[in-house]
């Protein structure tokens, strides 16, 4: 693609300058000269669709589009400007806005498999230069179902005028509590069935009218239906449809440039909807809960690949489990992990040597100076169960089964050190070695049973992607789930700071 020439007069201040500035660096300009294949009508039309941009996600403020009346005083360079502002928003359509990874955020863009160039090409010439906008506007998957999501919260937060509930400890059923007007109220606005219904004699009794209509409202938010107000149902109460407008913003950004998987099977697992799919292409092959890293121990964003299944495992406590989990117990009780098989080890003169729990002043030891390594043997007591499934990282995160099933009856899952915990771990496995020779679901059964501890390198080994999706697009529809590690919210920070790159290639 030819550099085209530029237009002294195009503004060069602020972060539209500075993208001037990257474009010439890589021998570009955003100018294809003044004359578009358009006429000023077919411009004016391109400037509304650009003012128009927050339907998609975006903030029309951050690609200076010249005000109307600019095409009186100076038509010529209205019509720059417009282009200037559309050549940036198509960028950002195309490959996404935030490009930048922030913190545990993995944004993986893929921008040679979209390239910006014949995009460009095709804006700077097209006679109609809005459906160019329009197109690129649909690229992300899902898009249709996202903007009207976003549509309607954006109608919602119109007239939103519900009371925040205090966060604090948890309102029981039938207790009274001062925040109990505040929920009262706050349901009304959602809840015919309450707002129709009289007010108890003790505004601050949690009575049985509020209870039902708290049930109705967990069973909704897919909370555990209770009744009682903890943090979770709190939050949930507390969420705004400006929340609901960032999840869906993030959505669509995220969608846009990104990696987009083949037909090869593999494996996704969505965070914030606790859900592990394995998929070919759009088909669903297998699908479980799964149970995810705590806030505090995040499980991180990452691709790898599945490499081994290891039976019956041994588990290695890791430090910080060890000093944070476990050294509290002991220090109140020393045979407190016997229970559960966890035996300690020390490291001396070079020989690793298991120690006497008794025989150790627990409260002598803190993070700082800990010498102790713990493992847990096979069993049933084990933390990770009966398999565990590897996949190479940084991180040390694996997948695996587990010794506390009860809690994929819970709907919101985040209770795990960081690795994934599987409600189907059998199911995954014979999936995995599927077509290896010899294996078939009862050898992989009774070779759990027998309680021997070995690993079998996989022949297919799997992709993984550990994604954030907070906005789960499916059946035509979207749900939107918490955002349980505050990552859409950095993302949307990273969205406001603009692209640090070229908008544009060569081509």
């Amino acid at each position: 693609m030819k550099a085209p020439q530029t237009d002294s007069s195009a503004p060069t201040g602020g972060a539209l300058g500075r993208r001037h500035a990257l474009l010439a660096a890589a021998g570009m300009t955003l100018l294809p000269g003044i004359a578009m294949a358009a006429d000023m009508d077919a411009v004016e039309r391109l400037a509304q669709r650009l003012r128009g941009l927050e339907a998609d996600g975006l903030d029309p403020a951050w690609y200076q589009i010249p005000p109307r009346e600019a095409a009186y005083a100076d038509p010529a360079g209205y019509a720059a400007g417009v282009q200037n502002a559309a050549r940036l928003a198509l960028q950002d359509l195309v490959q996404g806005r935030a490009a930048i990874p922030t913190g545990r955020i993995d944004i993986r863009r893929d921008p040679a498999a979209n390239p910006i160039g014949p995009w460009l090409t095709e804006l700077s010439t097209a006679t109609e230069p809005v459906t160019v906008i329009e197109r690129a506007a649909m690229l992300p998957e899902g898009a249709a179902p996202l903007k009207a999501k976003l549509a309607e919260a954006r109608a919602r937060l119109a007239g939103w005028t519900f009371p925040q509930i205090p966060v604090s400890g948890t309102i029981e059923p039938g207790r009274t509590d001062s925040r109990v007007p505040a929920m009262r109220e706050r349901l009304s606005g959602t809840d015919p069935v309450l707002a129709a219904s009289p007010l108890p004699a003790d505004p601050n009794l949690y009575d049985e009218t509020l209870q039902a209509a708290v049930r109705r409202f967990q069973q909704g938010a897919n909370l555990e239906v209770d009744g009682r107000v903890g943090p979770g149902t709190q939050a949930a109460m507390n969420r705004t449809p400006e929340n609901d407008i960032t999840s869906l913003r993030v959505a669509l950004d995220m969608r846009r440039g990104a990696w987009k998987p083949g037909h090869e099977r593999r494996v996704d697992v969505n965070l914030p909807d606790f859900t592990l799919a394995v998929k070919e292409g759009d088909r669903l092959v297998l699908g479980m809960d799964v149970v995810v890293g705590r806030p505090g121990r995040a499980t991180p964003l990452l691709a790898t690949r599945l490499t081994t299944v290891q039976f019956n495992p041994p588990w290695g406590v890791p430090v910080r489990n060890a000093v944070e989990d476990k050294l509290p117990q002991l220090q109140r009780n020393p045979l407190a992990l016997q229970r559960a098989g966890i035996r300690i080890f020390q490291r001396v003169d070079g020989e690793t040597t298991e120690v006497d729990p008794t025989t150790i002043n627990w409260r002598s030891y803190s993070r700082t100076n800990f010498p102790f390594i713990m493992r847990q043997d096979p069993g049933e007591l084990n933390a990770l169960g009966r398999l565990k499934f590897i996949m190479p990282n940084g991180e040390d995160i694996y997948m695996h089964d587990t010794s506390e099933p009860h809690l994929f009856r819970r709907p919101e899952r985040a209770y795990s050190s960081g690795c994934i915990r599987l409600s189907r771990p059998m199911d995954f496995l014979v999936m995995l070695m599927e077509g290896m020779d010899g294996w078939n679901r009862p050898r992989m059964e009774r070779s759990v049973a027998e309680g021997r501890t070995f690993s079998v390198p996989l022949r297919r080994q799997l992709p993984v992607r550990l994604l954030y999706q907070t906005a789960v697009v499916e059946n035509g529809g979207v749900r939107i789930r918490p955002d349980i590690y505050g990552l859409d919210t950095q993302y949307l920070r990273a969205m406001e700071r603009g692209p640090a790159r070229p908008i544009a290639s060569r081509s």
